[in-house]
């Protein structure tokens, strides 16, 4: 062998001794666990008057075998929601044995003594925290979420390069409001917009550039729902699509990660959320806008059973002219159930009105109706399948 060819070999097995003693072959994967363990408040027994919390024997035991499951997992980040926190003896179970396994605990109520949580626990083997928060909803579903800023316990190797840092990332684990009707699709996504907005205020306040995002939690929605199209126009990318290859499109759709709810119904509802730091982004704003004029849409054409032209007449009032005016549009949203504290305020309503008002014109005229719910667009891909 050539000198030159002897020292580069030289130099990458020194290379490579290094990267290995930064990088133990078992601290290379991180894994994430998220998992909605139903509180024995809400998880009925034999009869809907009958809980799970009025027989310690029968929550206890479910418990222990939740944390043994867990602890067989040994995932890096566990998030759980509907834990019984307002049962001291369980949380002290989970405190003691996760905690023996090298877990930092964390954990929020809901607001207004609703007596479940969230416990997000990371292992100390993995990360360290700097900063954790708490976000308070305020809203009637008494929903809360935590964002915890970690970083890797051992320096990672960056792309491109021979230097290794400790890898920052924010995670954060959520529950959000059960759609119980149509009209709290847009409470649900306001839940998340807020995440996204506080996440954005968070890495500003703290000078923070782009880093990975992982969200977690029970998001009681479908990938058909407005929820999951909002995350994805954010560049967020499904961790269970992406393991099986999954598309968005409809021969997809169906396939989720489920559990029981308390009534013993199926519900997709569960999903670990990726954001890449080099992904592009749209302003978040205009998810937000696409996304609410998704879910009028969807209430005007599939819950009211609308044709286009009555979902325009409806919008349209008692216009005397052919076109949309703001106080038609704004009634018709209060008859859609979406005018409200809680779903949107009237400068989202202001907003959305200048999304769809493309010329300025202070009226909204059919064919700035169809670009605005992509009827157009619709129309022309089913004529191409």
């Amino acid at each position: 062998m050539a000198k030159k060819q002897r020292r580069e070999a030289s130099a990458r097995r020194r290379r490579d001794r290094h990267h290995d003693r930064w990088l133990p072959r078992d601290e290379r994967c991180v894994s994430c666990t998220t998992f909605n363990i139903l509180a024995p408040i809400y998880k009925r027994m034999d009869s809907e008057n009958c809980r799970e919390s009025q027989y310690r024997a029968y929550w206890f035991s479910r418990n222990e075998k939740i944390i043994d499951r867990l602890l067989a997992d040994s995932s890096s980040i566990i998030c759980l929601q509907e834990v019984w926190l307002g049962n001291d003896e369980l949380v002290d179970m989970y405190q003691k044995r996760l905690g023996d396994a090298n877990y930092t605990l964390f954990k929020l109520a809901r607001t207004n003594n609703r007596g479940d949580g969230l416990l997000t626990a990371v292992h100390s083997s993995y990360f360290n925290v700097l900063n954790y928060r708490e976000l308070l909803f305020n809203d009637f579903g008494d929903r809360v979420a935590q964002l915890l800023h970690v970083e890797s316990a051992m320096p990672v190797l960056q792309n491109r390069s021979t230097r290794c840092v400790q890898q920052q990332s924010l995670i954060v684990n959520t529950h959000l409001l059960f759609p119980h009707d149509h009209s709290l699709s847009v409470v649900r996504l306001r839940q998340v917009y807020k995440i996204l907005q506080y996440i954005e205020a968070y890495q500003e306040e703290n000078k923070l550039g782009p880093m990975p995002i992982i969200l977690c939690g029970d998001w009681n929605g479908s990938k058909r729902g407005q929820v999951y199209k909002f995350l994805r126009s954010q560049g967020f990318v499904s961790s269970y699509d992406t393991a099986h290859q999954y598309s968005d499109g409809e021969e997809d759709a169906h396939k989720w990660v489920s559990h029981r709810n308390h009534r013993g119904n199926i519900c997709g509802v569960d999903f670990i959320w990726l954001l890449n730091p080099d992904k592009c982004r749209k302003p978040l704003k205009t998810s937000w806008n696409e996304a609410v004029f998704g879910i009028i849409k969807y209430l005007l054409l599939q819950v009211a059973f609308l044709s286009e032209e009555n979902a325009f007449a409806l919008l349209k009032a008692d216009s005397p002219d052919d076109h949309i005016t703001y106080s038609s549009f704004y009634q018709a949203l209060s008859q859609l159930g979406m005018v409200h504290a809680d779903r949107l305020n009237s400068e989202e309503i202001e907003d959305l009105w200048g999304e769809a008002d493309r010329d300025g014109d202070g009226v909204i005229d059919y064919k700035e109706f169809q670009l605005t719910l992509n009827l157009q667009v619709q129309r022309e891909s089913m004529a191409l399948h």
